[in-house]
């Protein structure tokens, strides 16, 4: 009840760049919001897609502004697992799912399946690194002007050379939202699944010199109370080695202000 119930969204702006990242049910709340902000005005959007399982691309058919002609999406994401990124994101709005198809929108969508793993987005330098979790999924690296996002959502720990080019490429990120779904018991019984467990995200941050973990990904069987265990877990962690890293668990609302401002 405190921390929401939506799959994967998060909001990012930089100036009067507006990035999403994932288009999971939270998606439908900051359609609402955005319309209501920009009211007649013209929304130049980009979505960034971690990987195309439902969770992550459900929110889609009740983002509002995909109904109006005023909206430009640029949709940005790795190949389906088995099928094209186009196919894998209009073939849920086709009449079996949905009663409006991806064809009828009025809005102007763009898909693009990532060739260069390195990109722009305004004032955003972007890269993509694959994540350990079924199909075809990627984590984001945002640079802007003010700090350094990484988002990786639904991914499970690595070791050796995948563990080191991970640790490169969230090396002294302001802000890391990672999957951090299991406890340590829990996760010994997913191993495999592609999700994360909280001793691992902290002491990879530690390691990565990230200044904040958010951790994502809540578990559906999971409460309030027990997220607030993760929570408290995770910050003792950082105590016993006496690190500097801040730890919050997502939650619905939730505003981070780069830059030295405090999070609302």
């Amino acid at each position: 009840m405190r921390y929401g119930g939506n799959t994967t969204c998060v909001e990012v702006r930089c100036g009067r760049d507006i990035v999403i990242l994932d288009a999971g049910t939270g998606l439908r709340k900051l359609g609402q919001s955005l319309l209501a902000e920009f009211k007649g005005g013209t929304l130049n959007l980009s979505l960034l897609l971690s990987h195309t399982h439902w969770d992550h691309i459900q929110g889609l058919p009740f983002f509002a502004p995909i109904y109006e002609s005023r909206c430009r999406l640029h949709i940005l994401g790795s190949e389906g697992a088995r099928k094209s990124l186009v196919a894998a994101v209009t073939g849920q709005m086709e009449s079996t799912y949905f009663p409006v198809p991806f064809s009828r929108l009025p809005s102007n969508i763009e898909i693009e399946e990532l060739k260069d793993f390195n990109f722009s987005i305004g004032q955003l330098l972007v890269s993509a690194h694959r994540a350990n979790h079924p199909g075809v999924t990627v984590g984001y690296r945002l640079f802007s002007p003010d700090g350094i996002i990484c988002f990786f959502p639904d991914t499970e720990p690595c070791h050796g050379r995948d563990e080191r080019e991970l640790l490169d490429f969230i090396r002294d990120a302001d802000v890391l939202i990672l999957d951090s779904q299991y406890d340590r018991a829990e996760y010994k019984k997913h191993t495999g699944w592609g999700h994360g467990c909280v001793d691992d995200s902290v002491a990879l941050a530690l390691k990565a010199g990230v200044k904040k973990l958010i951790l994502f990904h809540h578990d559906p069987d999971h409460d309030d109370r027990k997220v607030d265990a993760f929570l408290k877990h995770a910050r003792a962690l950082v105590k016993k080695q006496k690190g500097k890293l801040k730890v919050e668990a997502a939650r619905e609302g939730l505003t981070i202000q780069l830059g030295g401002k405090p999070a609302k």
